[in-house]
């Protein structure tokens, strides 16, 4: 059988917290999920979770802007927004960290598609077109990124006219 674990007190909570904090940045919600299982009072997390906040030790704003750092070169921005959420960050917190970014998400998608389609894309391959359009809508880009970066590579595999 398995030994229950301790419950913690505030100030073990804390401890723990502040250990977790200082490998990675969580978000509010992340933190509540890792320390509640753990705490002897469910109001101590919350304490200890406000508290954490007001010495900017956690940042929800700053854990935003770094998980969007660390996955804008793999996603597009609708699946990173959606993470964000699941990670219990709000609409305006999403956007605030969107709006500190430098990314030209048509570009990326346009770099995605060369990546994956080596040989190119003809206008006539249509089956070749819904894999990478499902390939791109997958990886979190909008419409307008894939029609965007799917017109790039088959303009870009159009044969050149003769000069006379």
């Amino acid at each position: 059988m398995k030994k229950p674990k301790p419950e913690l007190t505030q100030a073990e909570l804390r401890r723990a917290a502040v250990e977790l904090l200082s490998r990675r940045d969580y978000s509010r919600r992340e933190l509540a999920r890792k320390l509640s299982p753990q705490a002897a009072d469910p109001d101590d997390v919350a304490a200890v979770l406000d508290d954490l906040a007001e010495r900017h030790w956690q940042s929800d704003k700053r854990f935003a802007e770094s998980f969007l750092n660390s996955r804008c070169l793999r996603y597009g921005p609708l699946r990173i927004q959606q993470e964000l959420r699941e990670k219990g960050l709000n609409a305006e917190q999403i956007q605030d960290a969107f709006a500190n970014i430098s990314v030209d998400w048509y570009e990326l998608a346009l770099e995605f598609v060369r990546r994956k389609c080596v040989s190119g894309l003809s206008s006539q391959d249509i089956r070749e077109r819904a894999r990478l359009y499902r390939f791109l809508a997958y990886r979190g880009f909008n419409r307008d990124h894939i029609d965007y970066a799917l017109a790039q590579l088959e303009a870009s595999c159009l044969p050149e006219s003769p000069e006379f």
